[in-house]
């Protein structure tokens, strides 16, 4: 059953993705036309503007309830298999680039690739961190002050004669419990999020606004293909299997 935070959320975000597609085939015209670099990058502020939206509106939702997020009913069987801690992996776009010079897509410089290089290691090592803290927040799931919640529940439940007032104690205890780990998914979840948009804005700054036109177009058409893909495989069951491997190189460039 699909929560009203669920509900709101998957509304916006088809609003959202429908917006993303209109940007893609900006982007993909301005990239044709060769356009001044200040229209450029007026396009690309434009598109990450649309990005910082996303997670504004996705963060507030959280706040009212964090587990449609870990469980999205908006997204695909496809696109929840590709998901990282409620979204994508921050890595991924270190392949987006690597794509776009095998198919001389953009020109880096020596000095641009020894960025880009820096910033993967670096951002590879906050992913790690995030994963921690989420197996950190699994295993307190079965923590010492729970696992005797779920005991004193179950002993209540099963005597005979149930004490009203002791089951209201219990059920209490375990709302705050239930309430320290929804916290702690948020914070995963924002922590997550973070390390994506640095990533995305790191990539960015370091490249040139007609290479950032190029990239962002890769990264829009992945998200939105990969939904497609998503959509029609749920819809048409028994379809031919989507070999993931093969995105990067033979369809986003």
């Amino acid at each position: 059953m699909t929560s009203p935070v669920g509900e709101r959320f998957s509304e916006f975000f088809d609003k959202w993705i429908c917006q993303l597609d209109g940007y893609l085939q900006q982007l993909v015209r301005v990239s044709r036309e060769g356009l001044s670099e200040s229209e450029h990058q007026t396009l690309v502020s434009k598109l990450t503007a649309h990005y910082k939206e996303y997670y504004t509106v996705k963060w507030a939702a959280a706040h009212e309830d964090v587990l449609v997020f870990y469980c999205p009913v908006w997204l695909s069987k496809l696109e929840n298999a590709c998901s990282w801690l409620t979204g994508w992996k921050p890595s991924m776009i270190f392949s987006v680039v690597e794509s776009m010079r095998r198919k001389s897509v953009a020109e880096l410089t020596e000095e641009q690739v020894r960025k880009i290089e820096q910033l993967r290691v670096k951002i590879k090592l906050e992913e790690e961190k995030v994963e921690r803290e989420m197996e950190r927040q699994q295993v307190a799931m079965a923590d010492r002050k729970v696992v005797e919640l779920v005991r004193t529940a179950r002993r209540i439940r099963n005597e005979e004669l149930v004490v009203v007032v002791g089951n209201h104690q219990v059920e209490g205890l375990v709302e705050v419990a239930l309430k320290g780990v929804l916290a702690g998914l948020e914070r995963v979840m924002k922590a997550a999020d973070c390390v994506r948009l640095k990533a995305l804005k790191g990539v960015l700054d370091v490249l040139n606004p007609s290479q950032s036109l190029d990239f962002l177009a890769g990264i829009c058409m992945l998200q939105i293909q990969i939904r497609k893909w998503g959509q029609n495989r749920d819809n048409q069951k028994g379809s031919n299997p989507i070999i993931l491997g093969e995105l990067h190189n033979n369809v986003i460039f």
